[in-house]
């Protein structure tokens, strides 16, 4: 199993050496408050081994032909070390924030990977641009507006989803799966990887083709003060992702339909405190791996070692770096094999 980092705003040339030399395999940057692509780069310069990804990219507020340029030079620069991973947004971002257009995301989502594939493709293999899609049209490509072939190829695309939908479409076109964070192991084994693989059959791919890289909630510490605190913050946090109306589904697959509402209404009052009490023990041990240090690597493989590729820990809490460096060295080390129970869902 791949374990990666994410990217914290700080110092990011730091933190990739850092995460390089304690035995990481690659650092993820994602599009909240700063661009997700500048850091990566300083990553990828600073560093060897390390892959550079974007978890996620808002893909519906580029043009395909802005991303592709983007990816490209990233693919180029980082000798091939690049993961573009893609990510929809919701309606009221896109069209309020980013001020773009909205609709059929799944679909337009299908589009637009292809839409980077064939740009790729006339700067790779200097093949005709005819892009023609319903959303999209590319069809110039003057050579003084192509850049040279990138010698790694064309970078690796992961998917965001959480809807069937949209996993579909990830399996179907994408190189692999980026789950949501409010994403629990019952969850992942009867809708994610059911979903994900009948677009992998659709496409003539199967799961070995495909990478899932999973953002793992975890909540650990060393003492009793530090694993409370890990606990509270993380509970808050699942409130916050449980009063989305399109999560919703995860919830309901427990039977837990009735707390997004009142998660909900909680938010839009602004009780953000209040909304973390209402995420019981059950809920919290649903979404989050909660153990000591010690025990930690242990738990995720046990939970998720045949189901994802790469895991990436997301703590809603401040923790040294010592504390996950032995975390991470058991988990590279533990034998992995898929388990393809889902070939027939």
């Amino acid at each position: 199993m791949k374990v990666d980092g994410t990217w914290s705003g700080a110092d990011v040339i730091a933190q990739a050496k850092r995460l390089e030399q304690d035995g990481y395999d690659g650092l993820w940057a994602s599009e909240t408050s700063h661009d997700p692509f500048f850091p990566l780069l300083l990553a990828a310069e600073s560093t060897e081994r390390l892959e550079v990804g974007t978890a996620v990219a808002v893909a519906f507020a580029r043009s395909p032909m802005q991303l592709a340029y983007t990816a490209h030079d990233l693919q180029t620069y980082s000798g091939g070390r690049f993961l573009l991973g893609l990510g929809s947004q919701v309606k009221p971002h896109v069209e309020r924030r980013y001020s773009m257009p909205w609709s059929r995301p799944a679909a337009r989502m299908r589009e637009y990977v292809a839409a980077l594939r064939a740009i790729w493709s006339a700067w790779n293999d200097e093949t005709k641009l005819d892009f023609r899609g319903d959303f999209y049209t590319h069809t110039l490509m003057p050579p003084f507006f192509a850049p040279p072939p990138a010698p790694s190829g064309q970078p690796k695309i992961l998917v965001a989803a959480v809807g069937e939908a949209m996993t579909t479409v990830a399996g179907e076109t994408a190189d692999g799966l980026l789950p949501h964070a409010f994403t629990t192991e019952r969850y992942l084994r009867e809708v994610t990887l059911p979903a994900a693989e009948r677009g992998l059959r659709a496409s003539g791919r199967t799961r070995d083709d495909f990478c899932v890289s999973h953002l793992l909630l975890t909540a650990t510490g060393r003492t009793q003060e530090e694993m409370a605190d890990a606990v509270a913050r993380t509970r808050r946090q699942i409130a916050f992702y449980g009063s989305t109306p399109s999560y919703r589904n995860v919830l309901d697959l427990h039977g837990w339909g009735a707390l997004g509402p009142e998660l909900t209404s909680l938010s839009r009052e602004g009780r953000w405190q209040e909304m973390g009490t209402l995420i019981d023990d059950e809920v919290l041990n649903a979404f989050a791996v909660v153990a000591e240090p010690d025990r930690l690597a242990a738990e995720i493989h046990r939970r998720y070692g045949a189901l994802v590729d790469r895991v990436s820990f997301y703590t809603a809490y401040e923790i040294d770096d010592e504390v996950l460096a032995p975390v991470v060295e058991e988990l590279r080390t533990i034998p992995y094999q898929h388990q393809h129970q889902h070939q027939h869902p």
